[in-house]
């Protein structure tokens, strides 16, 4: 099991005042709440209890539960961002392939329900058995700092390069 998720699975873990999705602040980007890029339509976090090395969240900034309920402009910037990121992580993490998925609703599984988010969840060969169907157990290989540092970089170019913002 991934040492950083041994309180989370015990309960100690500190619960989040207000939304996960809105980190406080303005920064583009944040260690502490692995805040990989944020501007003014979009945010992408690591997923602190993920199921794979480099399990991405994405959202819109506006806080919304629903993909009907986004505008036009939201949407393409939304998907636009799953691209962005999906082609990130392949240039990167290089996975083998990638589950990106949405759920709506506490009854489909969204952990988060009222703030619309996707997942992005990388995945190789042989990178789960039994454990995680039988046990709900997830093996991490790599730190989730070391996978944030190197995710950092290109999420910064392309904030640069999007909005002209260097924060």
């Amino acid at each position: 099991m991934a040492p950083w998720r041994m309180e989370h699975v015990q309960g100690k873990t500190a619960k989040i005042t207000g939304c996960l999705f809105e980190p406080p602040g303005t920064a583009s980007f944040d260690r502490e709440s692995l805040l990989l890029y944020r501007d003014q339509k979009d945010i992408v976090l690591l997923n602190r209890y993920p199921y794979s090395n480099g399990h991405l969240l994405i959202a819109p900034t506006r806080h919304i539960a629903c993909i009907t309920e986004l505008n036009k402009s939201e949407r393409d910037s939304l998907m636009a961002m799953v691209s962005e990121a999906t082609q990130i992580l392949r240039e990167f993490l290089h996975p083998d392939g990638l589950n990106i998925g949405c759920n709506l609703g506490s009854v489909a599984g969204a952990g988060i329900a009222d703030h619309l988010h996707f997942h992005i969840v990388p995945r190789w060969e042989g990178d789960h058995n039994f454990m995680t169907v039988l046990a709900d157990v997830r093996s991490i290989p790599e730190h989730l700092q070391t996978t944030f540092d190197k995710l950092l970089p290109p999420f910064q170019k392309l904030l640069k390069d999007t909005t002209g913002n260097n924060d």
